[in-house]
């Protein structure tokens, strides 16, 4: 899943628990997603443009909510992951998306975590709600690169946005905008946004298929149920 080339000389290392929400709005041939380029000054993935997202913090295991995560979701997330880290990874989702787009899944309401994750939840007087949020897929950076995220996917639609300011780029999202699906392809994207645009196909209405996740098996990659 990853565009860096397998090392030899790396060692063993452990994948961090990472996240990314894919927002979406319009319906069938309008489908809309919102992508953003990373910024020329990160080592990783320079100038690629991808959805927001990033490694689950501490904090986000504590994180203040106006409702929890689907169930439906919460028990597939918990075949790999307890129950606080599966429902932080949906956190980092959210939190990440506000610091990145400035947008905000969100209800209106006091968020009283003073941490400084929620501070753009406080400003606007809401609480960040994983409700919305549906699973689309996992995948897991294989052996041998210098950079191994278990990253999961989700997606929410526009409509659980709090407020209908517009996306504004921050110093990890350059370039900020509303992209067709059909032509988000177009763009320079990491080999992992080809296939979770894929995936992002098979899980839409109206005969949405069961979410899977791509892994690295004896050194080739495979694409299994979760």
């Amino acid at each position: 899943m990853s565009d860096e080339r397998r090392r030899s000389d790396v060692p063993p290392m452990r994948p961090r628990l990472a996240a990314s929400l894919i927002l979406t709005r319009g319906r069938g041939a309008r489908t809309e997603v919102l992508m953003g380029r990373r910024s020329s000054r990160h080592v990783f993935m320079p100038n690629k443009y991808v959805f927001p997202g990033g490694r689950v913090d501490r904090a986000d295991g504590t994180a203040p909510f106006a409702r929890d995560l689907d169930r439906g979701v919460m028990d597939i997330m918990q075949r790999f992951l307890p129950e606080r880290r599966a429902r932080a990874a949906a956190a980092a989702a959210v939190r990440e998306t506000a610091e990145e787009t400035g947008l905000l899944i969100a209800r209106e309401g006091a968020c009283r975590s003073r941490h400084a994750n929620w501070a753009p939840f406080r400003r606007h007087g809401v609480v960040p709600d994983l409700a919305p949020l549906s699973l689309i897929t996992r995948a897991i950076t294989p052996p041998g690169r210098t950079r191994r995220f278990d990253t999961w996917f989700f997606t929410a639609d526009a409509a659980a946005l709090h407020g209908d300011r517009p996306p504004t780029p921050s110093s990890e999202l350059e370039d900020v905008q509303w992209v067709p699906l059909a032509e988000a392809r177009d763009l320079d994207l990491p080999s992992v946004t080809h296939f979770v645009l894929d995936e992002l196909v098979r899980v839409q209405p109206p005969r949405p298929e069961p979410p899977r996740h791509i892994r690295d098996r004896r050194g080739r990659m495979w694409v299994e149920p979760l």
